[in-house]
């Protein structure tokens, strides 16, 4: 039994392209800080991570999701979205360098 190739021809597929409005293109260019007034616009997990941060000078993932008894996946989301804001800073634990430290970065 002989069995015909069909051909699947699928639509050529547009990607959407992401657009900058000019004040993020300067923060971005500027290395600018964040402000609390880009905070207040987060989710509360972000706030509550903010806050936290805010009280101590630097703190690991795991800390923070046991000091904000959030799960680490919402602690996840929030230092993204956090970073988006340009609020935090992460960088490289120099005593266990699969952890990241993550300090607050907002101007008064």
């Amino acid at each position: 039994m002989h069995r015909s190739k069909q051909q699947i021809l699928l639509p050529r597929m547009e990607y959407p392209v992401a657009t900058m409005s000019a004040s993020e293109t300067l923060r971005q260019d500027a290395g600018a800080r964040g402000t609390w007034d880009d905070v207040k616009d987060l989710p509360p997990s972000a706030k509550l991570v903010a806050k936290v941060l805010e009280y101590n000078d630097t703190m690991t993932q795991q800390e923070i999701a046991e000091e904000t008894l959030l799960p680490a996946r919402t602690v996840r989301y929030a230092l993204n979205r956090l970073d988006e804001e340009n609020v935090i800073d992460s960088r490289f634990s120099f005593s266990d360098a699969r952890k990241r430290l993550y300090s607050l970065e907002i101007e008064s």
